[in-house]
């Protein structure tokens, strides 16, 4: 799937991945490829994502919105 993670100023993180793990306002989860589609938002906390290579890559938001749609993700935090 592909993510994306973008604020107001910059692009933080842009890539394929195996999964998103998310502060979800109602509980943290996680998306994987063919996950069904979503809009959620987010409370302050810590998202990680793991890359096509298994990297791990962490961004802390204060809250924001989660998008997931045909394996595309789009991470709007607060920061």
């Amino acid at each position: 799937m592909f993510v994306q993670i973008i604020t107001t100023e910059e692009k933080l993180y842009e890539g394929n991945a195996t999964s998103v793990r998310v502060p979800g306002s109602m509980g943290s989860f996680q998306v994987f490829a063919n996950h069904a589609p979503l809009v959620s938002t987010l409370a302050p906390g810590h998202v990680r994502v793991v890359d096509t290579n298994n990297e791990e890559h962490h961004f802390e938001v204060k809250g924001g919105v989660i998008e997931n749609m045909d394996d595309n993700v789009v991470v709007l935090p607060d920061r």
